[in-house]
C-alpha cells in the first residue's frame, strides 16, 4: 500500500461558486504514435479526436457466459448484498452496482490481467497502469435508473484527488446493449474540455452520489452547450463489445424500462505517474473500494 503524497496545484478547479469551462491541459493519448499494442493508429487519432473506441469484440462470446455467470453470483450472494461496496436501487432496492469486484472474484481479477485489456489502457496512457475503480452495473429490466450527466474525472479530481486526466476506462457489455435499454451517450470531443462545477461537496457524498448524483452535476445550460458543439453517440452492442473511453468525457445513460437488462463490467485504468493525491474539492477522500489508493501495477 502507498501513502499519498499531498495535494498538488490545481489546474482545473471544480466545486466553486460558479460553473467555468476550461481547455484540457493534459495529452489524450500519452503514448508515441508508433508505440507498440492492440490498437491501430488510426483507431488511436479516433480516440484522440472524439475521446472514444468502441470495439466489437473485445472478448469472445464463449468468454461472455462465464462472466455474466459470475456477475449473477455476486449480484446473488446474500454477502456481497450486505458489504458497503454493493450499490441498490432506491425505489427497487435491487443491487444496482458492486464495487472492487476484482478484489471479490478472481474471475474479474483475470479480466483486469487480460492482454485485450490492460495492453489498450498501457497504449493510450504510455505508462503502467493500476486499476483505480472497478465495478458491475447491473440495469435489470423495468425500472433501473440511469446515470446522470457527468465527467468521471471531474469526480475522481474533486474527490479523489486523481492530478491530470491520465486516465481511461472500459465498459464491457455483458447482455446485449439496445438503443432502448439504458445505454451509454457520450458527446464525441468533449474530452478536450473540463467543466468545472459549481456547489460544494458534502461530506460522505459518495453515499448518495453512487445512487443519485448530485454533486459535480452540469447545469442544463452548458450541457446543451456542449451538445451542440458535440452531439450525442449512443453505444449499442453485442454482449463482448466494448467501449474504451477518456476519463473527461460528459456521458451518462438514461433509466432502463424495458424487459431487457443491460449488465456491464466497468474498469477503471490510472497511470502509475498520476497516482492519487489529496481531493481537490472534497473534506475527505472516498473509501478506498471507490477511489484506488494501492498503485500496485497490474501485472
Amino acid at each position: 500500500m502507498t501513502t499519498a503524497p499531498a495535494r498538488t496545484a490545481d489546474r482545473y478547479p471544480t466545486r466553486g461558486a460558479t460553473e467555468e469551462m476550461i481547455p484540457r491541459q493534459d495529452p489524450v493519448v500519452w503514448s508515441s504514435p508508433n508505440a507498440e499494442g492492440p490498437i491501430s493508429t488510426g483507431d488511436l487519432e479516433g480516440f484522440e479526436r472524439d475521446g472514444f473506441l468502441s470495439v466489437d469484440r473485445l472478448i469472445e462470446p464463449e468468454e461472455v457466459g462465464a462472466y455474466k455467470a459470475e456477475l449473477d453470483r455476486l449480484v446473488s450472494d446474500p454477502a456481497i448484498r450486505a458489504d458497503e461496496r454493493a450499490v441498490v436501487e432506491p425505489q427497487t432496492q435491487e443491487i444496482r452496482s458492486v464495487f472492487e469486484v476484482h478484489r471479490l472474484s478472481e474471475v474479474f481479477a483475470k479480466l483486469v490481467r487480460d492482454p485485450r485489456v490492460v495492453g489498450r489502457a498501457r497504449q493510450i496512457l504510455g505508462s503502467d497502469v493500476y486499476v483505480h475503480q472497478s465495478r458491475i452495473n447491473v440495469k435489470p429490466g423495468f425500472g433501473a435508473s440511469g446515470f446522470y450527466w457527468h465527467s468521471d474525472f471531474e469526480t475522481w479530481h474533486a474527490e479523489d484527488g486523481l492530478p491530470a486526466m491520465r486516465t481511461v476506462s472500459v465498459s464491457i457489455a455483458l447482455t446485449e446493449n439496445f438503443a432502448t435499454n439504458g445505454g451509454l451517450m457520450i458527446m464525441p470531443g468533449s474530452h478536450k474540455t473540463f467543466l468545472g462545477c459549481s456547489g460544494a461537496t458534502p461530506k460522505d457524498n459518495y453515499k448518495k452520489s453512487l445512487q443519485m448524483q448530485d454533486a459535480g452535476t452540469p447545469s442544463d445550460e452548458a450541457l446543451t452547450e456542449l451538445a451542440a458543439d458535440h452531439g450525442i453517440r449512443l453505444f449499442t452492442g453485442q454482449p463482448g463489445s466494448a467501449v474504451w473511453f477518456d476519463c473527461n468525457c460528459m456521458h451518462g445513460s438514461g433509466d432502463n424500462i424495458t424487459p431487457y437488462p443491460r449488465s456491464n463490467v466497468f474498469i477503471v485504468f490510472n497511470s502509475v505517474e498520476n497516482e492519487a493525491v489529496e481531493p481537490f474539492a472534497a473534506p475527505i477522500r472516498r473509501p478506498e473500494f471507490i477511489g484506488a489508493r494501492d498503485f500496485t501495477p497490474v501485472r
